[in-house]
Order: structure tokens, then C-alpha cells, then sequence
């Protein structure tokens, strides 16, 4: 939060200040709040953030999302996927899936309680793509 809040609450009014331009809403009609994940391992924005600042660091594919996956289960999460596709290695782009435990991808339980994340990469060679 000290990221989004920036010092002595600066960065949290630049970005109402933004927001309220950019749709042109009324001058003080837009109030932004900022609120600490309480489980971060159980937050798929948080995790697909995390990956891809791994990836940009220059881990190893399979590493980074081994131990996104690892986290996520240690979080006690009844199941977890990654799946990065792209231009992992070489020209050719392929599509990997990491996964441990339950996921329920079909019906309306699949909607409602799974909880998903996409993040964009631009990597040196390509874009990546995180889910």
C-alpha cells in the first residue's frame, strides 16, 4: 500500500487526479481508496504480478512458476494453475500449464469461486502472456 499511497498520501491523489481527467468526472467526485490484500498467496492479481516481475528479472520459466504455484498451495488454496504461453524458448511459441490440486474450470462454479488474473510480459524476444 505504501506504493499506492506514496509519501504523505501524494501518489494516491495523483492517481484520483488522473482518474477524475481522464473520465472527466466532476472535481472531487472521484475518492480512491487503498486496502491491503488480506491473503496474498489467495490473490490472482497479486500472483500474476509477482510472476511476471520474476520473469522480467530473468528467471527461468518453469522455475518462476513452480514457485508461484508452490505459494498459492502453501496458502492453503484448494487448487492452482499458471498457464504462460508465448515465446518461452527459441522462435517457436508454445503455451505451458503448471498446475497443482482441484480447479474447477467449467459451470458457474467455475466463475464464481475461482479467482483469475491476466498480465501481458514484454520480454526481449516477444510478449508473454500470464493467466
Amino acid at each position: 500500500t505504501q506504493n499506492v499511497l506514496g509519501e504523505k498520501g501524494q501518489r494516491i491523489r495523483e492517481l484520483t487526479s488522473v482518474v477524475q481527467k481522464r473520465f472527466e468526472f466532476a472535481e472531487g467526485a472521484v475518492e480512491l481508496y487503498a486496502e491491503r490484500v488480506q491473503n496474498r498467496g489467495l490473490c490472482a492479481q497479486a500472483q500474476a504480478e509477482s510472476l511476471k516481475f520474476k520473469l522480467l528479472a530473468g528467471l527461468a520459466v518453469r522455475r518462476a512458476c513452480y514457485g508461484v504455484v508452490r505459494f498459492v498451495m502453501e496458502a492453503s488454496a484448494k487448487g492452482c494453475e499458471v498457464i504462460v504461453s508465448g515465446k518461452l524458448r527459441g522462435q517457436r511459441a508454445k503455451a505451458m500449464k503448471f498446475g497443482d490440486g482441484y480447479m474447477i474450470k467449467t459451470g458457474h462454479a467455475g466463475q464464481v469461486y475461482t479467482d483469475i488474473a491476466v498480465r501481458h510480459v514484454a520480454m526481449r524476444q516477444g510478449m508473454i502472456g500470464i493467466k
